[in-house]
């Protein structure tokens, strides 16, 4: 079965980035869709304990192959100079099966203000908080954020199939479900 594995708000944390891994590794995805914020921590947050971009470039970039990114308001150009993957599109569309989902960071474009295409599922971070909300004809989805939860959310990221999508903590435990 297809799988698509869906992280936001790294922020170069290496904890989360080694969520990332242990949830490759666990759930075997196809494609990873890093929905912005891979390596700064941005001026807004304290630095992380184990905040270390360097450490999160080469994990990041061993990926590569298989990572669809999105630029979030901490990414930067100096940023793409030490990615193996593009990151500066504010949204991008993909077919996944019977599905059309939008991708963004959520700085942009969010749930109340969205590209002018055709979607069915938007996928958006931004907010380090984790939910599956259905609006309309259309599916919402935030993953959280690996490495700095918000709003008492444990670290979290998703994973989606042709049929479901679910939220797991960083111990890859179910945290939200939905089916498709």
């Amino acid at each position: 079965m297809k799988k698509l594995l869906i992280v936001s708000d790294i922020h170069g944390v290496v904890s989360g980035m080694e969520i990332v891994m242990e949830a490759v590794t666990l759930h075997n995805p196809e494609i990873i869709l890093c929905l912005g914020d891979e390596l700064y921590h941005g001026p807004r947050n304290d630095i992380p304990e184990d905040y270390a971009p360097k450490k999160v470039i080469p994990l990041l970039n061993a990926l590569s192959e298989r990572i669809l990114a999105v630029r979030g308001n901490c990414d930067a150009e100096v940023d793409q100079m030490v990615l193996n993957f593009r990151l500066m599109e504010d949204y991008k569309i993909l077919e996944f099966g019977e599905h059309t989902i939008c991708m963004t960071h959520g700085h942009v474009y969010d749930p109340e203000h969205t590209p002018e295409e055709y979607f069915d599922i938007f996928l958006s971070g931004h907010t380090h908080m984790p939910g599956i909300s259905k609006r309309e004809d259309c599916i919402v989805v935030n993953p959280g954020s690996v490495s700095m939860p918000k709003g008492g959310s444990p670290r979290t990221y998703a994973v989606m199939t042709e049929d479901s999508i679910s939220i797991y903590t960083g111990d890859h435990e179910i945290f939200e479900y939905m089916s498709l």
